[in-house]
């Protein structure tokens, strides 16, 4: 174990294929995905949850009323991207009637991994109280990390969010946050061990009993198998898929698409 090269371990785009043209791709489609739903009165953009210029979420509406409301956290290490980057990854849920809320967040290392949870918690909250019906949470990376987090009780829900989440679809999460330490990316996380500890999902044990699916593409590197793995093992709500084919890039693809496999994970049969 003290022989891994834990930086490489977490090293993504160093095993995909051309990884460097994903980031425009991703712009350019969601941009054009922002622009025709604006064309159609179907969006509401920059819609602000606090104070800081990234506490702001983009919130797609379906042609129909909704029949909930799905929230998609975008990843990048906690430290890189925004909202405007997935807008396109909407339309499955889009196209199965549900509303869909896309929060940007403060990033590290203006932001530690904390203060990013809270963050995603006041979104969520705000993007509830302008959508009625359940809630279905996803996120890519650290936005998986960021969705699982939010089952935590710490966090001191309401009620009314207690009653109404539904499922939550953790997608090539991070759910253990102790390895991270070993890494050069911790310069800009800044996290200690009890703060690791605190933020890892996979170690807290008050939570909501809800369905979660910890999907993850079966050619990632294998620590993201793994921390799919650990969650299930240690969360009795949780399971894994693995999405044969898939790496950490286009193993988000599915959202796309109504009637994907990844979009009955996280829909169930709504």
């Amino acid at each position: 174990m003290n022989d891994i090269d834990w930086d490489d371990a977490y090293a993504n785009g160093d095993y995909i294929a051309d990884a460097a043209s994903y980031p425009p791709r991703w712009e350019k489609q969601a941009a054009a995905f922002r622009a025709e739903l604006s064309d159609k009165g179907r969006c509401q953009l920059d819609v602000p949850y606090g104070s800081h210029a990234r506490e702001r979420f983009d919130l797609f509406m379906p042609d129909a009323a909704p029949r909930g409301l799905v929230v998609f956290v975008h990843g990048g290490y906690w430290k890189a991207f925004d909202k405007s980057s997935w807008s396109h990854l909407a339309a499955g849920a889009l196209a199965r009637e549900y509303a869909v809320a896309m929060p940007s967040y403060v990033l590290a290392p203006e932001a530690s991994i904390s203060t990013i949870t809270r963050q995603i918690r006041a979104a969520v909250d705000a993007a509830a109280g302008m959508v009625a019906g359940p809630i279905h949470l996803t996120g890519h990376s650290a936005g998986g990390h960021l969705v699982t987090r939010m089952l935590c009780l710490d966090l001191d829900w309401s009620g009314c969010f207690v009653e109404r989440i539904a499922r939550v679809v953790s997608i090539s999460g991070v759910h253990d946050l102790r390895p991270l330490l070993k890494t050069s990316m911790n310069e800009v996380f800044g996290l200690d061990m009890a703060q690791a500890e605190a933020e890892s999902p996979l170690l807290h044990r008050d939570i909501l009993p809800l369905p979660v699916v910890a999907w993850v593409g079966g050619d990632e590197r294998p620590v993201f198998v793994d921390q799919s793995q650990w969650l299930a093992r240690e969360w009795p709500n949780a399971e894994v898929v693995i999405d044969p084919g898939r790496h950490h890039f286009d193993v988000i693809d599915g959202l796309m698409d109504a009637d994907s496999a990844l979009m009955s994970a996280l829909l169930g049969g709504n």
